[in-house]
């Protein structure tokens, strides 16, 4: 899935950003993100942002940093995502879907008068994400099949095999990693991978200490 034409480098992406922190929720380039978003301030966030440039940041809480129940600290590294899809139900809540532009890092974090939360970012760290399957050809896509095979067998799952041998490395990787069950901190450490192939050998190793421990997270990939 690309994204939108516009996007074509950190230049053309936005310095100030609503941010959506959700634990345990990825978001990658090119990914898609379905949300269920209820809470007023949420819903508010959208309305901003239907009406402006469509841009979200997805991030993750950071609880390890210490946290208030209204504003917990952030990871610095999120991903912007731009509202692809939206539609309303009859109980007032939205269902949209992110498609995933480019990873940011916060700077700082702004003052405001809306109840969701604001952040002045940077791109520059991240140019490579608005090149499409940049670094494919060094994925070790046998290592991440493997270790989706194994999931798969000790979880009792079901998976779209024809699908997963017909789709290219980087939208296998990075799909897997985003609908992965993991924790929030093996989350933001493929989030984090500083290329495509990093991120699959994180996958990789991550896959299989879960399935050395025996009793991981509940699977819920599909």
């Amino acid at each position: 899935m690309s994204t939108h034409a516009g996007y074509k480098g950190p230049a053309d992406c936005p310095a100030v950003i609503p941010v959506f922190p959700l634990p345990g929720a990825l978001l990658l380039p090119r990914g898609q993100m379905p949300l269920n978003i209820f809470e007023p301030r949420y819903l508010a966030m959208v309305d901003d942002a239907l009406r402006t440039d469509r841009i979200i940041g997805m991030i993750q809480p950071d609880a390890e940093a210490g946290s208030t129940p209204m504003a917990p600290k952030l990871y610095r590294v999120g991903c912007a995502g731009r509202v692809t899809q939206f539609a309303e139900t009859g109980d007032g809540r939205y269902l949209i879907s992110l498609t995933g532009i480019t990873r940011f890092r916060v700077e700082s974090e702004l003052a405001s008068a809306s109840a969701y939360r604001r952040c002045q970012v940077s791109y520059d760290a991240f140019a490579v994400d608005f090149e499409a399957r940049a670094g494919e050809d060094l994925v070790d896509r046998e290592g991440v099949l493997t270790a989706l095979r194994d999931f798969v067998e000790s979880n009792d799952l079901k998976v779209d095999w024809a699908g997963i041998e017909e789709a290219p490395n980087e939208a296998l990787v990075n799909a897997l990693c985003m609908m992965s069950p993991f924790g929030v901190r093996e989350k933001q450490a493929m989030l984090e991978a500083v290329d495509l192939k990093t991120r699959a050998e994180i996958l990789i190793a991550v896959t299989q200490m879960e399935l050395v421990r025996g009793s991981g997270p509940e699977p819920t990939m599909q």
